[in-house]
């Protein structure tokens, strides 16, 4: 394997580092079976903390009942979700409605095979490292399992046969599909630092220098990213109770909400543990040297992971809800553009350094790529700006009939009431608004009986 110049000046490896060729078909098992209990008790530690600083933040106890400082609560509503009557609605496509669950509930898993808990260690006899497997693009391999997962999101909203989890699973799509997308692109700057889109490559070229350094605006595009993926708040519009009820999961109870659950957090751990694996060093010690052996990995990845997780759980008690339309414009017309920008800068920088381009060649192509970056920028904003001007400007009439239709509507700022009117529901009569009004009441019962004389 070839050492590479990154950008950080850092020797990386081309290839995966991790070798499992002492790693028999038994052992891979049983490390996934420990990744799967690493998870689950991860899960349940992370409900109760986040119900009990949810609680401290809004100067209310949490649970505290049940156990210890109420340590057990998660456990208790795990089982009554377990022995809970899972009801399933009549109109609802039988398969596809059970299936959608186990879609939402697995993928998250799979995204962990390939994150590296800590170096090679000695198990059973055999000398494995603690990762279930790796790939030359085992990047990509969490990204396609995310999109995957996408898909018990709109699953579950069209299956249930009614219209709010049917508006809860497009929302959730769409914001998920839109979010992968610029997330992807953010890491494309972290796969120029390392040379290879291995996990354990990407580990083990920030030993000396994190990436979270010279990638800061990528780290800074992917905590938004994180958070929409995951739909949790601010981002959690595909679960709006004032507008559909409880998103995707209306219709779903028993252990087939405790599906989208489980794997709404488990997604929070895989996209915190892949933050840490490509920003923050992964398994490696925040102090060079110290303790970066053995598994002491496991340890340090888990401390980070829980930074991350306390901020999920911080951005849920502190911010509201975005509106919907606002989050998907900021995603699509900024997020994206900028981390395009960002991305080229990075590659263009990366092949100087690789020796493509001698320094004034260099300096004119990077003027030329920011202005035309620049232009293009500021002719988006421009129609952008036409187009919200455009819909702004709505043709208010002077006068208005309040009870146009049967309905009685307020009048907007600078309107005035139409007196009298011609009431088209009853032809032939004429009647001032007062009138109508009285007609309108319940006592008017002969207001749609016909035509009065």
């Amino acid at each position: 394997m070839t050492p590479v110049l990154a950008l950080s000046g850092m020797p990386t490896l081309s290839g995966p580092v991790a070798d499992f060729s002492d790693t028999p078909l038994w052992l891979s098992a049983l490390k996934a079976l420990f990744v799967f209990v690493y998870l689950l008790l991860q899960v349940v530690v992370v409900i109760w903390f986040e119900r009990r600083f949810v609680g401290f933040m809004q100067q209310r106890p949490g649970p505290n009942r049940f156990g210890p400082w109420g340590i057990l609560q998660t456990l208790a509503d795990g089982f009554k979700l377990m022995w809970k009557e899972a009801v399933r609605p009549a109109n609802a496509d039988r398969f596809t409605y059970t299936l959608a669950p186990i879609i939402a509930g697995s993928t998250a898993f799979i995204s962990f095979s390939v994150i590296p808990l800590g170096p090679s260690v000695r198990m059973f006899g055999h000398v494995t490292p603690l990762q279930i497997t790796d790939s030359p693009v085992a990047v990509l391999i969490v990204l396609a399992a995310a999109g995957v997962g996408a898909y018990g999101f709109v699953l579950a909203g069209w299956s249930s046969g009614s219209t709010y989890p049917l508006l809860g699973g497009l929302r959730s799509t769409a914001q998920v599909i839109s979010y992968e997308i610029a997330m992807g692109l953010s890491l494309v700057s972290v796969f120029l630092f390392a040379g290879s889109m291995s996990t354990s490559t990407i580990v083990e070229a920030q030993r000396g220098l994190w990436f979270v350094v010279p990638a800061f605006f990528s780290f800074l595009v992917y905590l938004v990213c994180m958070v929409g993926e995951t739909n949790r708040l601010p981002f959690d519009l595909a679960e709006g109770e004032g507008e559909i009820v409880g998103g995707y999961h209306t219709e779903y109870s028993g252990m087939w909400f405790g599906m989208f659950f489980l794997g709404e957090y488990v997604n929070m751990f895989t996209v915190s543990a892949l933050a840490s694996t490509l920003f923050l060093g992964g398994w490696h010690s925040p102090i060079p040297g110290f303790l970066d052996h053995g598994w002491w990995g496991v340890l340090w990845l888990t401390l980070k992971m829980w930074v991350f997780m306390w901020g999920f759980v911080w951005l849920r008690g502190t911010l509201p809800r975005t509106r919907y339309d606002q989050f998907m414009a900021f995603g699509w017309k900024f997020l994206i553009p900028a981390t395009l920008v960002w991305t080229l800068a990075v590659a263009f920088m990366h092949a100087a350094r690789l020796g493509f381009f001698g320094p004034h060649r260099l300096l004119s192509t990077m003027i030329v790529v920011l202005v035309v970056a620049a232009v293009a920028l500021g002719a988006a904003m421009k129609w952008d700006n036409a187009q919200n001007a455009k819909r702004r400007t709505v043709d208010v009439p002077d006068e208005i009939d309040p009870y146009a239709g049967g309905y009685p509507v307020p009048p907007m700022p600078g309107q005035r009431l139409a007196e009298p009117r011609r009431d088209h529901a009853l032809t032939g009569t004429v009647r001032t608004t007062e009138a109508a009004h009285t007609d309108a009441t319940p006592d008017a019962t002969t207001h749609e009986e016909g035509p009065r004389g």
